[in-house]
């Protein structure tokens, strides 16, 4: 029977023929309660939501293929690199962070660029945004944070006292901060900007020599962003434009491109480096330690489904291949486990075998049971190890060296190594490196955003941010305290203690 001549069934394969008139007791009477099929439709229309991500809840998704263009077998063995011209299937999702699922696609807000690579050694997740660093350093930070990005408990509007209450106490997010609020904040689409595994990961070679990596995407179709007023317009116009746009081009054969780059570190480097290589809210100068290129990304698939192939999709940083190997990045080393967790919340524990998750070679462990478990739950095989009856093994030339650690002990309360509370320089660079429209746009989205903190600790708030940014540059302090109408002598004094 082709496609076009299916008929109506119940999910159990029954066919059924009324599908619009519920069972009643004659034309005007009450209906039966032996009408399965109403009971059936309603049943599941009352449980087709899932809980929505709480964060990167708004999102869009595409497939593609990933093809290697130069050669880095010096630096990693993952097999994915191992050949010029070879190419991995890949499905990237793109999203906003702090906003619902009905949320607008062009708020100030950074953008997540997560891309599942299907490689012959496992799935591999780089999950990350299109910003090269991060408001913290620390996951214990992380549901703080968040909860400001979100809805005030009391008013359940979202708030800049809150967010603005935090930065200003958390002086290490002013990075990130300077770049939320240039016109980088806000994206023109997801296909006109670049994308970051923000992290550093580590590469380790066939000699089983590691280094240090970051992941860059550069898009192909030059960067391009929105003002404020010109997102705020395109808000009310059409809140899905970035999911429409990327669709659209994809439909139309545009098929957006982005040229994979890294930077490597050796452990020297790494020891000598003026800032912890592994923060997070720090980068790592192009100048010192040049772009690589690896190869190209090309999107050309829409999904069929947007629900099975897209909200149900879930990236880990966990899920690395061998030759790609984590680091002692604070924020990573929290991800590793809460991102699966979440998956596990949200999805099942079988989430993995969601087709979209799901790794299209061999998978050989001993997991059973659980909701939705799909696959034979590995029929009348053994569920232990080790066992005498099956012919799984362990492969030892996947076997990673072990990483050298600073300490020997665990130390609760230096948590700052050499460099780190410089949470300065490298946001005044940014702010420097920026043209004079660029400087403008900025200082003036900083000043639109401040003006609405409020109640008993607006003074209080507004001053402290106000001494980081003069710390920073002090023609970017002059601009926000003068948009603010602040006293700019009184800031300056407290800046310089």
């Amino acid at each position: 029977m082709s496609e076009k001549e299916r008929k109506l069934t119940t999910a159990s394969g029954r066919p059924y023929v009324e599908n619009e008139n519920t069972m009643t007791v004659g034309p005007r009477g009450p209906a039966l309660i032996q009408d399965y099929i109403l009971h059936e439709k309603m049943a599941h229309f009352n449980r087709e939501r899932i809980p929505e991500r709480v964060v990167h809840a708004k999102g869009s998704g595409a497939y593609g293929t990933f093809t290697v263009t130069n050669e880095i077998s010096k630096y990693t063995r993952a097999k994915i690199f191992n050949k010029v011209g070879k190419q991995t299937r890949v499905f990237v999702r793109f999203s906003t962070v702090g906003g619902e699922k009905g949320s607008a696609d062009t708020e100030r807000d950074p953008r997540g660029f997560a891309v599942k690579f299907y490689t012959e050694d496992g799935n591999w997740d780089l999950v990350g945004n299109n910003t090269p660093v991060f408001f913290i350093k620390d996951a214990k930070k992380f549901d703080d944070f968040i909860h400001t990005q979100k809805r005030d408990p009391r008013t359940n509007c979202k708030s800049p006292t809150m967010m603005w209450d935090f930065w200003s106490l958390n002086p290490e997010s002013l990075h990130q901060v300077m770049i939320l609020m240039s016109d980088r904040g806000t994206p023109y689409s997801y296909r006109n900007m670049n994308g970051y595994g923000s992290h550093t990961f580590s590469f380790i070679n066939k000699d089983n020599e590691r280094c240090w990596v970051k992941f860059h995407f550069k898009t192909l179709q030059g960067i391009r962003n929105f003002t404020d007023s010109e997102a705020a317009e395109m808000k009310g116009k059409d809140p899905d434009w970035a999911q429409r746009d990327l669709v659209e081009a994809i439909d139309h054969g545009n098929y957006p491109k982005w040229a994979l780059k890294v930077q490597t570190m050796s452990d020297a480097q790494a020891k000598s480096f003026r800032w912890n290589p592994f923060d997070l809210t720090k980068i790592w100068p192009h100048k010192d330690y040049p772009l690589v290129d690896v190869g190209v990304m090309e999107l050309n698939e829409v999904p069929a489904n947007y629900f099975a192939e897209v909200e149900q999709s879930a990236f880990a940083p966990a899920h690395v291949v061998d030759g790609i190997g984590y680091s002692p990045d604070k924020m990573l080393q929290g991800r590793l486990l809460s991102y699966p967790d979440a998956h596990r919340y949200r999805l099942g524990a079988n989430y993995e075998q969601i087709p979209v998750n799901k790794c299209p070679y061999m998978v050989s462990n001993y997991q059973r049971d659980g909701y939705m478990r799909v696959d034979g739950n590995g029929g009348r095989n053994p569920n232990y190890w080790p066992n005498s009856f099956d012919d799984i093994y362990t492969d030892s030339s996947y076997k990673e060296p072990g990483m050298q650690l600073e300490s020997a002990f665990a130390d609760w309360y230096d948590r700052n190594a050499e460099g780190e509370d410089d949470h300065y320089t490298q946001p005044g660079d940014l702010f420097r490196l920026m043209n004079e429209q660029d400087k403008k746009n900025t200082v003036g989205n900083i000043v639109g955003s401040m003006k609405g903190i409020a109640g008993p600790k607006k003074d209080e708030i507004i001053n402290r941010q106000l001494c980081h940014f003069f710390r920073a540059d002090e023609r970017l302090g002059m601009g926000v305290a003068e948009g603010l109408g602040v006293n700019i002598e009184e800031i300056m004094s407290q800046a310089k203690h």
